[in-house]
């Protein structure tokens, strides 16, 4: 698919501090999913969107992962601590890591504060072994007005090396 020259918009959460990768707790300056949207965003020419929490998650894995589970446990939809207009773009490229198996909840939070009728939504998350879990699924529930295409699920410890993957992937779509 060439998006070069249309309005598309990559909008992802990411999160630096401890993760996980290969088996151990490691600490990243820049989250997994931020640097593949940032790959995206360079082969595409698409805008950036952090979605961003108004209370950040623990730096720590164990705090942040338990954190994770208590919101998708109790449904929360956390506040965000700002917002895009997404009314001028026709594509959403949309990237989170995969946390218990599907989207952390502030994308929940942003995908449920936007009218996604008539967008083509091409998901992509990064996952230590869980792939895109059923986050498809709930993005199509959540969104039930956007043409969702197959995601791409990376392996956050090889993502600095995913650009052929990604470009793969967006002939495809």
């Amino acid at each position: 698919m060439e998006l070069n020259g249309t309005n598309t918009l990559v909008a992802y959460f990411s999160h630096k501090g401890q993760n996980y990768s290969n088996g151990s707790i490691v600490n990243l300056q820049k989250g997994n999913t931020e640097v593949a949207a940032e790959t995206i965003a360079g082969i595409t020419g698409a805008d950036l969107f952090e979605i961003v929490p108004e209370n950040t998650y623990p730096n720590e894995y164990k705090e942040c992962t338990d954190a994770a589970m208590t919101e998708l446990r109790s449904g929360s939809r956390p506040r965000l601590a700002s917002d895009v207009d997404i009314s001028a773009y026709d594509v959403i490229i949309l990237g989170y890591p995969c946390w218990w198996g599907t989207m952390p909840m502030p994308v929940f939070s942003f995908l449920e504060s936007h009218d996604f009728s008539g967008k083509l939504v091409l998901p992509f998350c990064t996952h230590e072994g869980s792939g895109m879990g059923v986050s498809e699924a709930d993005l199509k529930k959540t969104i039930p007005g956007a043409a969702v295409k197959n995601g791409l699920p990376l392996h956050g410890s090889s993502v600095a090396k995913a650009s052929a993957a990604v470009r793969k992937w967006l002939n495809n779509v």
